[in-house]
C-alpha cells in the first residue's frame, strides 16, 4: 500500500475517533425530541437528482416540518464522508465506495446506510483514438477523486482488462484524480484520453468533448443494477433522531415518486437546483440525454455494495472488506410500507 494511501486511512481513522469521542455536539435536540436542523449533504450531479429534487422542489423540507433543512454540496464522495465523519454535517447522499472506507475506519461505528437513491449514470468516455481496451496501454485518464465510486470502477475494470495502475497514478495507464469541470477541460483540451465520470459529466464529454462511449458500467452489472448514489446517515444521529430520518426518507420517496411520474419535468427542476448551485445550468439535450442512464430507487441494492467493497480490497483502496452493520433499513421499510410499497432487503 502506498504512503499517501496510507496517509488518507490514518487520517479517516482519526477523524473517525473523533467522531466516536464527541458525536452530535452540533445537533441540539429542539421540542418534542427533534433536531433544531438537518445538515445534509449532496452533489450537484444529475446522479444525485433526488437529492436535487427533494431540496428544490421542498420534499425533504415538507417532510421534515420544524426541522430546518441545511445542504452542503460536495464534488466527490471523499470530501462528503470527511464532513460526515468530522460531525460536520448529518446525512449525505454519497456512492458506495466512500461510504465503504468511513463505515470501515470507524470500526463499523460512524455511518449507517439508510437508503439507496441511483442505481447507474457511469460510464468510461474516450477520444477516438480508443476503440478498444487494447488501445488504453500509455494512455491518460481521469476520475473524479482518488478513492471515489467511479475511481474504484475504472481501477477495477482496468485491473480485469490486464493492466498495471498504482495510487500515485502510474503504470500501464494513468489515471490523473480531478474534480469533474476539470476533466472536462482537460478532455477538450486533449490533455486526457478520457475518463470514467458520473453524470451529467460523462454525457457532457460525448456532447461537448466529442468523446464516445467505450464502457457503460451498467453492462457490468447483473441485469444492470448497482448502487451509484445512497443515503448514509451518522450513526449517532440515526440513534437519536430516528424519526427525522424517517421524515427525511418520506421526503425522499415523495421525490422519487415524483420523478418518475413526471421525467421532463424532474429533469428541469434538477437541472434549476443545479444551476442554483453552480450558477450555470445544464443544457437541456445534456440532461435529456443523461437521464435514461439513470435509475432512481430506495433500493440500496446491497450485493453491489459488498462487490464494490471487495473491489477496493483487491486494488489496495479499503484495509477490510467486512461490512457486517452498514445497513440499517428498519426506518426505509417502515416508509415503503407504510406507502404500500414492498420492503427491500439489504443481506
Amino acid at each position: 500500500m502506498s504512503s499517501r494511501v496510507r496517509s488518507l486511512f490514518i487520517a479517516s481513522g482519526a477523524v473517525a475517533a473523533l467522531l466516536v469521542s464527541a458525536c452530535g455536539v452540533a445537533s441540539q435536540p429542539a421540542a418534542g425530541g427533534q433536531p433544531s436542523e438537518l445538515r445534509l449533504g449532496y452533489y450537484a450531479n444529475l446522479t444525485h437528482a433526488p437529492a436535487l429534487v427533494g431540496v428544490h422542489d421542498g420534499y425533504f423540507q415538507h417532510e421534515l416540518g420544524s426541522v430546518a433543512l441545511k445542504t452542503n454540496v460536495f464534488n466527490a464522495g471523499p470530501d462528503a464522508v470527511t464532513a460526515l465523519l468530522s460531525n460536520s454535517i448529518d446525512a449525505t447522499y454519497v456512492g458506495p465506495n466512500p461510504a465503504i472506507n468511513a463505515f470501515i475506519q470507524s470500526h463499523g461505528e460512524a455511518i449507517r446506510i439508510v437508503s439507496g437513491a441511483t442505481s447507474g449514470g457511469a460510464e468510461l468516455v474516450v477520444n477516438d483514438s480508443i476503440q478498444s481496451a487494447t488501445d488504453l496501454k500509455g494512455k491518460t485518464l481521469s476520475s473524479p477523486q482518488l478513492g471515489n465510486t467511479q475511481d474504484i470502477a475504472l481501477r477495477w475494470w482496468l485491473k480485469q482488462q490486464g493492466y498495471g495502475v498504482n495510487s500515485q497514478g502510474g503504470g500501464d495507464v494513468k489515471i490523473v484524480p480531478q474534480d469533474n469541470a476539470s476533466t472536462l477541460t482537460a478532455f477538450e483540451a486533449g490533455r486526457i484520453d478520457g475518463a470514467w465520470e458520473p453524470e451529467p459529466w460523462a454525457t457532457r464529454l460525448v456532447l461537448e468533448g466529442k468523446g464516445h462511449v467505450l464502457v457503460d458500467e451498467r453492462s457490468l452489472w447483473p441485469s444492470g443494477e448497482f448502487t451509484t448514489v445512497m443515503l448514509a446517515v451518522r450513526t449517532d444521529f440515526l440513534n437519536r433522531y430516528p424519526t427525522t430520518v424517517q421524515h427525511l426518507l418520506a421526503g425522499q420517496l415523495k421525490a422519487i415518486d415524483f420523478m418518475q411520474q413526471n421525467p421532463a419535468q424532474a429533469q428541469k427542476d434538477a437541472n434549476a437546483q443545479i444551476t442554483s448551485i453552480t450558477g450555470k445550468a445544464l443544457k437541456d439535450a445534456t440532461v435529456a440525454a443523461a437521464w435514461p442512464h439513470m435509475t432512481f430507487t430506495m433500493d440500496p441494492i446491497a450485493a453491489s455494495l459488498k462487490t464494490s467493497a471487495d473491489h477496493a480490497f483487491q486494488l489496495g483502496l479499503l484495509k477490510d472488506e467486512k461490512l457486517d452493520g452498514i445497513y440499517s433499513i428498519t426506518i426505509l421499510n417502515n416508509v415503503l410500507v407504510a406507502a404500500g410499497r414492498p420492503a427491500v432487503v439489504a443481506s
